[in-house]
Parts: structure tokens; sequence; C-alpha cells
């Protein structure tokens, strides 16, 4: 799922500090881009970590109703949640798979990795290949 959710921007002396609303938390960074990328990984993972306990997702606010100062800047960052965690989620967790003793020995034989081609399957079979 692909939102975008207001940030606030706020000049420092060593770059800029970055708030969202929406989670009600923050990051920063040394100029304008990091900052914005800050934010979007930090939002990727808040939004991944909340969807693994089971919490909806925040719905994004309006632009317009972002309360802020007139030194700060106030923008869009967009995150995919889904991209995300494909990109930043890789930790393995163990399957249970059953197959045929003869399959997996000519696996075994042919020094194939079973997982390997269990997780090139489900991509293909999942449209994300």
């Amino acid at each position: 799922m692909k939102e975008a959710y207001p940030i606030i921007l706020t000049p420092t002396a060593k770059g800029y500090v970055v708030y969202f609303p929406d989670f009600d938390t923050g990051t920063q960074g040394k100029d304008v881009p990091d900052a914005i990328y800050m934010a979007r990984d930090a939002i990727g993972l808040l939004g991944i970590d909340m969807e693994d306990d089971g919490k909806s997702l925040p719905h994004p606010s309006r632009l317009a109703d972002v309360a802020h100062e007139a030194n700060e800047t106030v923008t869009l960052v967009d995150v995919d949640f889904a991209e995300y965690r494909r990109q930043n989620d890789m930790r393995s967790v163990r399957r249970n798979c059953t197959l045929p003793a003869w399959l997996d020995a000519e696996a075994a034989k042919a020094k194939i990795n079973v997982s390997a081609v269990l997780q090139n399957a489900l991509k293909q079979e999942l449209h994300l290949a």
C-alpha cells in the first residue's frame, strides 16, 4: 500500500529536524534530500512495525490541515509499505514443506537449494519477480 504523509521540515544549525504528525514522531537530516530520505525510511519502518503488531496505519492528514511555524516547510513523503517490507524485512522464517523423498533426493543430487527454488516460485506465483 502506497501513501503520502505530510512532514514538517524545521531548519537547524546542523540541518533539518523532521516531524511526522500522523505518527507523532520524527527524525533528522543533514540537508533537505537527506531529511526526506530519513523521513521515508522512518515512516516505512514505523508502518511495517504497526502492521506486524496488528495495528492500522494512520490515514494521511491533508497538507492544508498541518499546523506549522513560519520558518517550517510542510511537504509530502510517499511511502510504499509493501515495497519497503520487501527491501528491508529480510529475516528468515522456517516453513515446513513436504515433498516426495525421490524428489528431495534428486534435488540433493543436483545440488539444488530447495529453499531458493521455493522462494523463486512464490515470487513468480505472486507476481513479485
